[in-house]
């Protein structure tokens, strides 16, 4: 009896075993899906870490997941599982969109979304005189209706490309900014065209920079200019 019994025994370990190290039937994540958020004022709408962001829920699962905006309004995620998806994009400094697309998504599959930005900010430009750069710029508001209140604007300076919230150098960005508080209806001419001064900086270097302005939505979302490489000499 005791050895029918360690028959058995050994007999279920075996099929244990064999159920542990089967092979997983299911498909990895071998699909991907990339495009543009373009800007209705033209180009793809200028973005910075941690902001706008696309975001993903899969046809049949409840959690969501994102893929972040690169700095040149492009997005790319290359491990998604193959299926439909609801796609949004959202988080930026831009007027919300509330509808959700359904997706298709397998190798390779493209999709640009087009957004309204709160703010566009026009007549860029950078001069250097000396170690002290001086940003010109104007800001316009393709809608005023409804607009929320703006914050405040700032120069974003770093020694990469990477340059925006986040991403950049305090000395010369963070306490540089000027405060506005103001609804954009209310500006006058003369603050809509602004000047940013960037003191000391350092002598030999590249520096790469941009302006940003800062909005009262629930995200405390930026709109931000293009980005301006910046040879300070020795």
């Amino acid at each position: 009896m005791k050895k029918l019994i360690s028959i058995i025994l050994a007999g279920m370990a075996i099929l244990a075993i064999s159920a542990c190290t089967k092979t997983d039937n299911y498909d990895g994540p071998n699909a991907s899906f990339q495009g543009n958020i373009i800007s209705t004022a033209g180009g793809n709408l200028p973005t910075s870490s941690g902001s706008t962001q696309i975001k993903l829920q899969q046809i049949g699962w409840t959690s969501p997941q994102t893929i972040p905006s690169k700095f040149d309004g492009t997005f790319e995620d290359t491990k998604l599982f193959k299926g439909g998806y609801r796609v949004i994009p959202t988080g930026g400094a831009f007027w919300p969109i509330y509808d959700t697309i359904t997706v298709n998504i397998a190798q390779g599959t493209k999709h640009d979304f087009t957004v309204t930005p709160y703010i566009v900010i026009k007549n860029f430009t950078a001069t250097l005189t000396g170690t002290t750069l001086n940003l010109t710029y104007d800001i316009d508001a393709p809608i005023v209706a409804g607009l929320p209140t703006i914050k405040d604007t700032q120069p974003y300076v770093n020694t990469t490309k990477l340059v925006g919230a986040g991403a950049s150098i305090r000395d010369f960005s963070d306490v540089n900014a000027v405060t506005i508080n103001k609804d954009f209806i209310d500006m006058s001419a003369s603050e809509k065209s602004r000047t940013l001064t960037v003191p000391n900086l350092i002598p030999g270097r590249t520096f790469f920079v941009r302006v940003g302005v800062r909005l009262s939505d629930s995200y405390n979302s930026s709109n931000f200019s293009d980005i301006i490489e910046i040879d300070v000499p020795k």
